[in-house]
């Protein structure tokens, strides 16, 4: 299977910014690229107009799924109801951990289910951009955590990190813990969620990461009102940041 796992140094640090522009870009190159949630919580219930009585060989979402949502709109992606539940094989409407919604929901999450979703997806896609939920060793059920889907999939590791203050710790944290489970890492990408102004201490983060964790850092995405948009598109954004995600592309040799 050819792909990437997106993971992030905590969350909100630009996980699914990262994910659809790398779809979306990837997909502008020709290659038939598909995004993958293996695990979304807070989704949004839906109403599908069609009861449970209704006899039809569609089985339509019961969730919308948002960040695979924001990658598919980044891409101009539309894609049928049983591709959508493989590139989302739990969605879970609690706002928490996966572990935790899933129990809530009278469930548990299964990792041998997520393989099984992403080798369909491998089987009519060239390549597979599956993102994580939160940091590398949140939890999944009770006994297994997101790196030991990682594990499961064997999937180069893209970090995104933030480019700020107090990324050098947890990007080496993540960098050890990957390593010592001897996964690929693939390189950081930092994610600008503000518009505040680069400085010598970003600079250095990134210089300081490289060393010491003896991996490459890729590019910086710059901030970008844009991407804040639930369901924003790669053609409408600003040149810089098109630009820095080609450069990144090219260096992942994809």
């Amino acid at each position: 299977m050819n792909g990437l796992f997106i993971t992030g140094t905590d969350t909100d640090v630009g996980k699914t910014a990262l994910s659809a522009l790398l779809l979306a870009e990837l997909r502008c190159r020709k290659i038939n690229a598909a995004p993958m949630k293996p695990a979304q919580t807070g989704c949004l219930k839906l109403d599908t107009g069609h009861s449970e009585n209704q006899a039809s060989s569609v089985k339509f979402p019961a969730f919308s799924v948002p960040d695979l949502d924001y990658s598919l709109a980044m891409a101009s992606m539309n894609v049928s109801p049983e591709e959508y539940q493989n590139m989302s094989p739990y969605q879970f409407q609690p706002a928490c951990s996966p572990h935790l919604a899933a129990e809530m929901a009278g469930t548990e999450i299964e990792i041998a289910e997520m393989v099984i979703a992403a080798r369909t997806l491998a089987a009519d896609y060239e390549f597979v951009l599956a993102e994580g939920a939160g940091g590398i060793v949140v939890p999944l059920n009770r006994r297994e955590t997101m790196l030991d889907l990682m594990q499961a999939l064997r999937l180069p590791i893209l970090i995104a990190a933030r480019p700020g203050l107090g990324t050098i710790n947890h990007t080496l944290l993540s960098i050890r813990t990957l390593r010592s489970d001897g996964l690929d890492i693939a390189g950081v990408v930092f994610v600008a969620s503000t518009d505040q102004e680069f400085t010598f201490i970003e600079e250095d983060n990134g210089n300081t990461i490289e060393q010491f964790g003896k991996v490459p850092i890729l590019g910086t995405i710059p901030y970008c009102p844009q991407l804040a948009n639930p369901a924003p598109k790669y053609n409408d954004l600003p040149i810089p940041v098109v630009a820095e995600v080609e450069k990144i592309v090219n260096q992942l040799r994809i």
